[in-house]
């Protein structure tokens, strides 16, 4: 039987490119998507033993989805120009081991796959597609099966894991993208219409046509549902259009011409050498002059002690509860992989129960990946736990993904099978992050802070924060009504109807009919973005309309409905808190976002009243540190002028409006201040004269003026900023006080834009990573000190410096002093922490 491996290019190259650290040669090529495409194709073709291979590639001329859609992909960003330079390299590797390439002007990736995968056959084929996206997953048939590359691991599937995953035949994959659309995509869908729907009304109907024949059948598609399906028809049937993946795309290509062929050896060393990829070259063999092996065979080979297979363990009481002060684990849903140094084991358990003793005693320590995962499935655990995930984020903020599979290749230089002991590679992971941890002096940042922070996050996440659903659905529905206002305005004022969220049709009435200036272009013609709307609003009232739309238009989708799509049975959001995501060391908040909640609009405040406690015999405690990247500033940079202000209580913004303008503190208009505020934060942020004159609308010789009397009023200030970025150019990392380090790879950069982006990240960074630092020390500290009380009272939620508590109204004002001590106490500088705490029966009431 033959098998055929079709890969999606650009998508591995891509995934290769964000998952593995930044890799340079000599001559400051990038080369890291290259050597992690590679290292995906040599595992795949040693897993799958392809007897033919092809590899499509987009080009950048128009699809004929873009000639049928102008709107087709216009929100996608362009690729990064550190892996377009890498993408010819790309190519040449591939097709000197032997691969056939396919590209085609007018048809995408995708649609070459497609077209590939049911190419005539004399003889069965197994068919394997390589992708990272899920579009493909729509080509599954019972001869072919999608890899779908996902982070740290391939996931296999099939028509059986299709269906049990959907609840639908693969087939009907297209009509359920035309109902949800795809953001990345920019293909529409149905407004308001998600996943989880669209998924439920195709699996019930079978088709999209089958919905449309007679959508009111059966009371699926009911009352708010029906109403965007009949709405959104037109829309449904383009996207289901714009979804479709393409099978008889006019390649001329048939089986026998993607056979896998003999490596061109001197070509590929060449290219490879090239690029300084030593590993690579040495993996492939391709230092020697030996013959290489048959053209279907791979010369990867996994070493066998860390791969063996381990000793399977039926009954697991006796054996977890034997002494094992150090192991690494791997949990699945019914096993667990456990490797003690010495041999590996797989011990079978039917209740999550069974495994406590193992994970108890402090004097045991367990290896894991992920501890938050582990914390949220077994709860409070007494053993000590390494988790080589937020050793190795500890180690380097900016790799962009912890993924076993890069973690492994980066560190044991090693290519993970499917299949695998990872209790083993864990295990070897620990003692090499834990000897760069005491290398780099980052062990306490990592011991203090980052582990012991992981169980209070799994608290929060499974604790949750309850939503009033008839009041947000209540307030969804009057932002709708503003929409139609705001829309029926724009249409007014404009002279005509037209579809404002597609920039091209909004670029055409701006600056076609009313005559706009043109600020800025794009590649698909005028920019219609914030910013440049924010510029043209002396021009034309109809600009205010249009930004108060699109405010509007996002508070409804993605918080009035989008809270409401996410929310449990009992109306409680369960979000994500992420320690792995930001290069500074913040938190990060998904599924859904709570720190993105507007609050600098009058509409966005008001989203926070439908926040509550669980019910009306508790409260909400919201502590919020005031100015602490300012006094972190003032501290770390040691101005005495600026810590005796903070000292004394002064308002700050109204003293640097004294001292920048000019004018005694009396004096002070609001405006003033409000420019002071703007040079306060905006030094922090290493604002150039340009941005601040933006920010403030003036003049840049007049920013320019502002900035150098500050610094001339604080003069330690402009000493500390500029020592941080030579410091950062010579080492290539800047530090907090706490020792997190941030590597900043953009101040050795040849393009200026690019290290002046560069200081700017080396002057924030030791203020914004010490802010993410003690805000992290304060919610270990909080969830400790509410432990030790006994209160009834516990964390909720962290969005940036402000943590909010749910207290049982007897114990509120305990908790609230509680709170307010903790934060204030967690760390000792020059200049102390001040919280402002508040108490109401909903999060904006907190806020008075």
């Amino acid at each position: 039987m033959n098998t055929l491996l079709l890969i999606d290019g650009n998508s591995i190259l891509n995934r290769a490119y964000y998952g593995i650290r930044p890799l340079t040669n000599k001559d400051g090529l990038h080369t890291h998507a290259v050597y992690g495409m590679m290292n995906i194709v040599l595992h795949h073709i040693e897993e799958r033993k392809p007897t033919h291979i092809a590899v499509a590639f987009d080009r950048k001329a128009p699809t004929f989805r873009h000639q049928h859609y102008d709107g087709y992909k216009a929100t996608r960003k362009g690729m990064p120009p550190e892996l377009a330079e890498q993408l010819p390299y790309a190519k040449k590797c591939l097709g000197a081991m032997g691969i056939t390439l396919l590209e085609l002007d007018g048809f995408e990736a995708d649609d070459i796959l497609g077209t590939c995968a049911f190419l005539e056959k004399e003889e069965p084929t197994e068919v394997y597609i390589l992708t990272g996206d899920r579009d493909a997953l729509q080509l599954i048939r019972d001869d072919v099966t999608v890899l779908l590359a996902s982070t740290g691991e391939t996931k296999v599937f099939d028509r059986a894991a299709f269906n049990e995953k959907y609840g639908l035949e693969p087939e009907s994959f297209v009509d359920v993208k035309a109902l949800m659309g795809d953001s990345s995509d920019n293909i529409p869908g149905v407004s308001g219409i998600g996943e989880k729907t669209a998924i439920k009304l195709i699996a019930h109907y079978g088709s999209l046509d089958a919905l449309y024949e007679h959508p009111e059948s059966d009371g699926v598609a009911t009352g708010a549902t029906l109403k965007k399906l009949l709405c959104g028809k037109d829309s449904a049937y383009l996207s289901q259009f714009l979804a479709r993946i393409k099978t008889d795309v006019p390649l001329g290509a048939t089986l026998p011409q993607l056979v896998l062929r003999e490596k061109d050896r001197t070509a590929l060393r060449d290219v490879l050498c090239e690029l300084e990829l030593m590993g690579m070259i040495k993996r492939l063999n391709l230092d020697r002059e030996d013959e290489p092996s048959d053209a279907g065979e791979s010369s990867v080979d996994a070493p066998a002690s860390r791969f063996e297979t381990p000793s399977y363990i039926e009954k697991p009481t006796a054996f977890l509860n034997e002494a094992r002060p150090y192991a690494a684990v791997s949990l699945s849903d019914t096993t667990l992989y456990l490797y003690d140094g010495k041999e590996s084991y797989a011990v079978s358990y039917t209740d999550v129960s069974e495994l406590l003793p193992f994970f108890s005693g402090e004097e045991n320590t367990r290896v894991v990946y992920d501890s938050k995962a582990l914390y949220l499935t077994l709860g409070d655990l007494t053993c000590r736990l390494f988790d080589v995930s937020l050793a190795a984020y500890v180690l380097d903020s900016s790799a962009g993904s912890y993924s076993l599979d890069r973690l492994a290749l980066a560190y044991l230089s090693e290519v993970l099978p499917p299949a695998r002991n990872e209790a083993r590679v864990l295990y070897e992971l620990a003692y090499l992050l834990g000897e760069k941890l005491k290398e780099s002096g980052q062990s306490s940042l990592y011991y203090h802070i980052e582990e012991p922070l992981a169980p209070v996050l799994a608290s929060m996440e499974r604790i949750g924060f309850q939503i009033d659903r008839e009041g947000l659905a209540a307030f969804s529905e009057e932002l709708g009504r503003r929409c139609e206002e705001y829309a029926e305005a724009i249409y007014f004022e404009a002279g005509h109807a037209f579809n404002i969220n597609s920039p091209k049709q909004l670029g055409e009435v701006l600056f076609g009919e009313l005559k706009l200036p043109v600020l800025k272009k794009t590649k698909t013609g005028y920019s219609t973005d914030a910013e440049t709307l924010e510029k043209l609003r002396p021009y034309h009232t109809i600009i205010d309309r249009i930004l108060e739309y699109r405010q509007v238009a996002k508070l409804k989708s993605t918080y009035g409905d989008g809270l409401l799509q996410v929310a449990d049975k009992q109306g409680v959001i369960h979000s994500s808190f992420n320690q792995t995501v930001t290069a500074t060391g913040r938190l990060s908040s998904s599924e859904p976002n709570l720190q993105n909640i507007p609050i600098r609009t009058a509409l966005g405040r008001e989203m926070r009243k439908f926040f509550v406690p669980r019910s009306p015999d508790y409260c909400l405690v919201d502590a919020d540190y005031s100015q602490i990247e300012l006094r972190l500033l003032a501290a770390i940079a040691g101005d005495e002028r600026m810590i005796a202000a903070f000292a004394s209580g002064e308002d700050i913004h109204t003293l640097t409006a004294s001292q920048v303008f000019g004018v005694p503190p009396e004096e002070v208009t609001g405006e003033l201040r409000k420019r002071a505020k703007a040079v306060n934060f905006g030094i922090v942020y290493g604002i150039s004269a340009f941005s601040l004159s933006e920010d403030i609308g003036v003049t840049r010789a007049e920013a320019d003026r502002y900035i150098k009397s500050y610094y001339a009023k604080y003069p330690s200030i402009e000493e500390y900023l500029s020592s941080i970025v030579e410091a950062a150019k010579e080492q290539g990392y800047v530090t907090t006080i706490f020792g997190r380090r941030r590597y900043i790879p953009e101040l050795s950069a040849t393009k200026k834009a690019m290290q002046a982006f560069g200081a700017r990240v080396a002057m924030n960074s030791p203020i914004q990573g010490a802010a993410a630092d003690i805000i992290k020390l304060a919610m270990i500290a909080v969830d400790r000190a509410l432990r030790e009380r006994g209160l009834d009272a516990r964390l909720i939620l962290q969005v940036h410096d402000e943590l909010i508590l749910e207290a049982h109204n007897d114990c509120a004002e305990e908790a609230a002093k509680l709170l307010k001590e903790e934060m204030e106490r967690v760390v000792s500088l020059p200049v102390a922490m001040e919280v402002e705490v508040g108490v109401g029966k909903n999060w904006l009431e907190c806020h008075g």
